[in-house]
């Protein structure tokens, strides 16, 4: 794995799933937008927003991997039978760094549940990590944390 020595840049994204495409937006106005899901019916959409003025190609990659992720908590908690709290939310960060004279990316992904049981949410959080095509590509070829924090 990548082994990073020292981070150079972190693109960082929060994505909500929300009932509608109306959003009012971060209060910076910086990179924030709707996407929806493949073969969704125009009721779901995922909301993305980064507070970083000129987005990095990590926080672009963040974004698309945390609307992917997101899906797949859903998917996963109704496969689980799991009912997600309002306010649940996905975010990642991603490293960009150098170690050994090379450039590597590292990630963190944070499934945000509040009031939701822990044991639950994290095993809902790990089956959608094997379910979510973005991670599927980047297992094995960078270091990757999943955290849930329900409190």
């Amino acid at each position: 794995m990548s082994k990073i020595t020292k981070v150079l840049a972190t693109g960082k994204t929060r994505t909500t799933p929300v009932d509608s495409a109306i959003y009012s937006g971060n209060p910076e106005g910086f990179l924030d937008f709707q996407l929806t899901t493949p073969g969704n019916p125009a009721g779901r959409v995922i909301d993305i927003q980064a507070s970083q003025p000129h987005p990095l190609a990590e926080q672009l990659f963040a974004g698309a991997w945390s609307a992917c992720y997101s899906g797949a908590v859903g998917l996963a908690a109704k496969e689980k039978k799991v009912a997600l709290p309002e306010g649940t939310h996905v975010e990642i960060e991603v490293d960009l760094g150098q170690g050994r004279g090379e450039y590597f990316l590292q990630a963190r992904l944070t499934v945000f549940a509040p009031g939701a049981d822990h044991a639950a949410v994290t095993e809902v959080a790990h089956l959608a990590d094997a379910i979510c095509p973005y991670s599927k590509a980047v297992r094995g070829n960078i270091d990757v944390v999943l955290n849930v924090v329900t409190a």
